[in-house]
C-alpha cells in the first residue's frame, strides 16, 4: 500500500500544482481507523489535505506566504462520516425502503430517500407506495432477477444496482470505460485573460473573495462547496424551490448562503445568469447534458463569463454506456463490487456497505482541489476550465489504493472528541469539525448553516462577507 505521502503526491500532480508545495503538508495516522478492509482513512486524509493545500497554494500565487496543512487520519475518516446532530437528535437518514434485497440470482440495492424514487421502485415491483410494506417488497424483489432490475429501474429514470464482483464490474463495458480515464479532469474550455483577484492579506483564509455557486444536492457536491467555504470563498448554495432535501443539507450548508431558484422558468434563468456575472466558480450535480439543456453547460458559461471554472459531478462518469445513469454513493458502491468484498472480508457473505459514504465524501474534496487547482492555472494562464469528477471514477482510485489487513475487526471510534457546536436555521448543530488544520488562517465558517431559501438571490457587496 502507498503511504499517504505518495497519493498526495498523486494527486498533486494530477492537479498540475507545483511540487514544492507538498513540503508543507503534514500528514499523520494510519488505516485502519473505522472498521473496513479498504483504506478508507487513507482516501480521506489525502482528499482533503489535496483540496487544503490547494487552497492555500492559490492564496500563495495571490502573493501571500505558503502556510502548513496538517491533516490526520483518524480525524478525516471521522469527517467524511458526515455524522452531526440537531437539537441533540441524530437524524436517520436513510428511507424503510433503502438497502439491500436478496433476488432469484443475487442482490440489488434500492435508494429510496426521494418520495419519487421510492414511489417508482415500488411501482416497478407492482406494488402500491400508499399501503406497501418493506416484507412486501422483498417478496415482491425475490422474484425479479438482479440485473433484470436493475435495468427495468434505470429505463425508469429510478434509482437501484445489482450487487457485482469486482471481476464481474471490472467485465462489463462501463466499468471498462471508467478503469480507462483518470480520476479526474481539468480541461481548458475557452481563452480568457487571467482574472484580477481580489487582493488577500495573510491573516485571511486563502479563497477570501472568491465566488462560488453551488448547484449540488446530494452529498459530494455540496460537501466540495462547504469545503471551498471553510477555505474562505463565499458559497451560494442555490437550490429549487420544487425539489426536495435530505437533512444532511443542515451539516453540509455550514458557511454557505442558502437561496431558491427556479430554474425552470425564464425569471430564475434570469437570475441565475446575473450570479454568474459575478462568479468565479460554477458547481453542479446535474446528470451529464442536464444543465445544459438550461443554458449553463461549460462552454455556454466560457463564452458568458470568459475565465470562469466550471466543475461537473456525475455518479458514473461521462464516459460508457451508464453515463446518463443516476446514482448515488451505496448504489456505486455496490454496482462496482465494494460491498460484495466488505462482506466477503466479514465471513458472512452478506453485502456490507463500506463504513461511510466514502466516495461522496472524497469526491466532494477532489471538487474542491479542482476548483482551486483551476483557479490557479487561470490565474498562471488565463482561460476558462473545466473541472470533472465521478462517484465512479473515485471508487476506482478508492480501489487501487489496496486492502487493509484487519481492518474490519476494529471498533468504530468515537466522534465526540471532533464534533463542534454551533447555532444553525435548522437548530443547534453539532458536527464535526473540519480536519485540515492550516496553521496561519484556521479554516472556518462563520456563516451559520441556514435552510434553502434563507438568502435572497444577491452576492454580498463583498464575497465572505
Amino acid at each position: 500500500m502507498a503511504t499517504s505521502e505518495e497519493v498526495l503526491a498523486g494527486l498533486w500532480q494530477l492537479a498540475g500544482l507545483p511540487a514544492e508545495a507538498l513540503a508543507f503538508a503534514r500528514l499523520t495516522g494510519t488505516d485502519p481507523v473505522l472498521p473496513s478492509s479498504f483504506a478508507v482513512g487513507l482516501a480521506a486524509q489525502a482528499s482533503i489535505a489535496a483540496a487544503a493545500l490547494a487552497a492555500c497554494e492559490l492564496g500563495h500565487r495571490r502573493g501571500v506566504a505558503r502556510q502548513g496543512v496538517a491533516v490526520d487520519t483518524l480525524h478525516a475518516a471521522l469527517d467524511c462520516t458526515g455524522w452531526f446532530s440537531l437539537d441533540g437528535r441524530v437524524p436517520d437518514l436513510w428511507d424503510t425502503f433503502s438497502g439491500v434485497y436478496r433476488c432469484a440470482d443475487g442482490w440489488v440495492r434500492i435508494h429510496a430517500n426521494f418520495k419519487h424514487h421510492r414511489e417508482g421502485a415500488l411501482r416497478l415491483m407492482k406494488l402500491d407506495p400508499a399501503s406497501a410494506t418493506r416484507a412486501d417488497a422483498e417478496a415482491a424483489m425475490a422474484g425479479w432477477r438482479a440485473v433484470d432490475f436493475e435495468s427495468a429501474a434505470a429505463a425508469q429514470g429510478l434509482v437501484a444496482t445489482a450487487l457485482r464482483r469486482f471481476d464481474e464490474w471490472d467485465a462489463t463495458p462501463h466499468g471498462q470505460a471508467v478503469a480507462a480515464q483518470p480520476l479526474f479532469t481539468i480541461t481548458r474550455i475557452g481563452d480568457a485573460p487571467p482574472r484580477a483577484l481580489p487582493p488577500l492579506r495573510g491573516d485571511q483564509r486563502p479563497l477570501e473573495g472568491l465566488r462560488v455557486l453551488d448547484l449540488t444536492r446530494i452529498l459530494a457536491g455540496p460537501v466540495g462547496g462547504r469545503a471551498l467555504a471553510a477555505y474562505g470563498a463565499g458559497v451560494m448554495l442555490v437550490n429549487s424551490p420544487n425539489l426536495p432535501n435530505i437533512e444532511s443539507i443542515a451539516d453540509t450548508s455550514r458557511g454557505k448562503l442558502s437561496t431558491h431558484v427556479d430554474l425552470c422558468t425564464d425569471e430564475g434563468r434570469a437570475v441565475l445568469h446575473g450570479l454568474v456575472a459575478d462568479a468565479h466558480v460554477f458547481v453542479q450535480g446535474y446528470r451529464p447534458g442536464g444543465i445544459a439543456a438550461l443554458g449553463f453547460g461549460p462552454e455556454a458559461l466560457a463564452r458568458e463569463r470568459p475565465g470562469i471554472v466550471c466543475v461537473s459531478l456525475t455518479a458514473y462518469g461521462t464516459q460508457g454506456p451508464w453515463a446518463g445513469r443516476r446514482g448515488f454513493d451505496s448504489l456505486v458502491q455496490t454496482a462496482m463490487g465494494f460491498n460484495h468484498a466488505e462482506g466477503e472480508a466479514a465471513g458472512d457473505g452478506k453485502p456490507r456497505p463500506m463504513p461511510m459514504q466514502i466516495l461522496d465524501e472524497a469526491s466532494g474534496y477532489l471538487i474542491a482541489l479542482g476548483a482551486a487547482a483551476a483557479l490557479w492555472r487561470q490565474q498562471q494562464e488565463g482561460g476558462s476550465w473545466h473541472v470533472q469528477v465521478s462517484l465512479a471514477q473515485t471508487g476506482q482510485w478508492l480501489r487501487g489504493l489496496g486492502r487493509v489487513d484487519g481492518g474490519l475487526s476494529i471498533a468504530r471510534a468515537d466522534v465526540a472528541p471532533y464534533v463542534e457546536t454551533s447555532a444553525s436555521g435548522f437548530g443547534e448543530l453539532a458536527a464535526v469539525r473540519h480536519s485540515a488544520q492550516l496553521s496561519r488562517t484556521p479554516a472556518a465558517w462563520p456563516r451559520p448553516s441556514m435552510p434553502p431559501g434563507s438568502h435572497p438571490p444577491v452576492w454580498p457587496a463583498a464575497a465572505g462577507e
